[in-house]
């Protein structure tokens, strides 16, 4: 990886890429020091200490936008409403026919496609800064009765109301032009670098939290010297995730296709073999997004309407990260959102469609149905693979946390996938323009 890195900063048009990702990089964590007006990042601090280590959506939030939602800045709701905005839009193709045609129709139905999806990222946009709002406006976060959004009433009321939501829809929008602004001349998918950004700018405070569990253990060893044992596994299972993780990504499972021959003029065609190759990673790490979207609903739902007793208040107690509910609903979420993630993705019957044209065969399996029927088993099979294996990376630092007792020492499974993989895929890009640009052609 550092030798593609090494090789990319030599060739003048991949460095001026590299610098371009670099400064739309920085320009992201500045906008995530700006402060949003009418908001107490004093009171908002409190909020997030307070919510650390429960489940619901503000604490993802932070997870993805580099603490910036703890200090109430610009950039304080991320890429999120994007990120929602392009699965609805994702998900509505597969069931509105208009949408799936325009989405075929080459470059210019992709670009409608993507004019849809801005649309309606700001429309989200505004629904979350205005419940945003809301929520801070109506929860007292210190005991004297501090608020995170500064109250007035009649005309300054409403005048801070839209001062406040406008400035976190302009953030979204801004991140979400800084993306596109990647994708045309800088290097990575622009929204997961956005991401990637966000989840190392934490990092400095995770290293900071092993440190003070070391230092609790050399000041006080009579109650924390289980932190000499704790510390170090951390960082082997930190390890072990990444290992993990990569090992996925290049696995992948080949069918064999066999090319016929056939005559055109006095040339000679087709006749070699293939294969296509099946990913174990498929769907990705939206399965985990999914899930933990889901299972942290309820926490959510809690936090503006703070349930006092009753079915509700011990539905959400049950669902805590560190009980049993939780980990067993979260499991069997991932097997469903990777199947059904596959199953939206991939048509077995339009890819058979397509050696069949292509007069292109599985060796041993008959063209049509068949065909059809095994590469369904294929991707079934590979998916359940798929599904273990995501279940591991997202379970094991749950565990681990609920074992040893030490909240502090939490790094989610879905950040680490997010990490690694925006890193694969960047490295991956770049060794490919650098093949491009070294490839003279047949003609030289």
């Amino acid at each position: 990886m550092l030798k593609v890195i090494r090789n990319a900063w030599k060739m003048p048009e991949l460095r001026k890429k590299i610098i371009y990702t670099f400064m739309i990089i920085v320009i992201f964590r500045l906008g995530s020091l700006i402060p949003v007006p009418f908001l107490n990042p004093e009171a908002l601090k409190v909020l997030m200490e307070g919510m650390s280590q429960e489940n619901n959506a503000l604490s993802f939030l932070n997870t993805f936008s580099g603490g910036a939602f703890s200090q109430g800045t610009l950039f304080a709701m991320s890429v999120s409403p994007y990120i929602n905005a392009s699965i609805i839009i994702q998900l509505m193709t597969v069931v509105i026919p208009a949408l799936e045609r325009m989405s075929k129709e080459g470059e210019e139905g992709r670009k409608r496609v993507n004019s849809i999806t801005r649309y309606l990222t700001i429309i989200l946009g505004i629904m979350q800064g205005l419940g945003y709002y809301l929520f801070f406006l109506r929860r007292p976060l210190t005991a004297t009765g501090l608020y995170a959004a500064s109250y007035f009433s009649g005309i300054e009321g409403i005048f801070s109301a839209v001062v406040i939501v406008a400035t976190f829809t302009a953030g979204v929008a801004l991140m979400m032009w800084l993306g596109e602004q990647i994708n045309k001349k800088g290097m990575g998918n622009g929204t997961s670098v956005l991401i990637f950004a966000g989840i190392v700018a934490r990092m400095p405070e995770m290293v900071g939290q092993l440190w003070y569990a070391i230092k609790q253990a050399m000041e006080y060893p009579n109650a924390y010297s289980k932190n000499y044992f704790f510390v170090p596994l951390f960082i082997l299972l930190f390890l072990l995730l990444i290992w993990v993780i990569v090992f996925t990504n290049d696995a992948e499972r080949r069918i064999p296709i066999q090319y016929a021959k056939r005559v055109s003029g006095r040339k000679m065609y087709g006749g070699q073999s293939s294969h296509l190759p099946v990913k174990v990673g498929l769907s990705g790490v939206m399965p985990v997004i999914f899930a933990s979207t889901i299972l942290a609903m309820p926490g959510t739902v809690a936090l503006f309407f703070k349930p006092e007793g009753g079915w509700f208040k011990s539905l959400i107690d049950s669902l805590s990260p560190d009980g049993w509910l939780y980990a067993l609903l979260y499991f069997l979420f991932i097997f469903i959102f990777s199947y059904f993630y596959v199953a939206i993705q991939y048509n077995p019957l339009e890819i058979s469609n397509n050696l069949r044209q292509s007069n292109g065969t599985i060796p041993g399996i008959r063209p049509g149905k068949p065909t059809t029927d095994f590469i369904s088993k294929v991707f079934s099979r590979v998916t359940f693979i798929g599904a273990v294996v995501l279940s591991f990376i997202a379970l094991l630092p749950m565990g681990f946390s609920a074992w040893s007792k030490m909240r502090s020492l939490s790094l989610g499974g879905t950040s680490i996938i997010i990490l690694v993989g925006v890193t694969l895929e960047t490295v991956k890009q770049m060794e490919s323009q650098i093949m491009r640009k070294h490839y003279k052609g047949f003609l030289d």
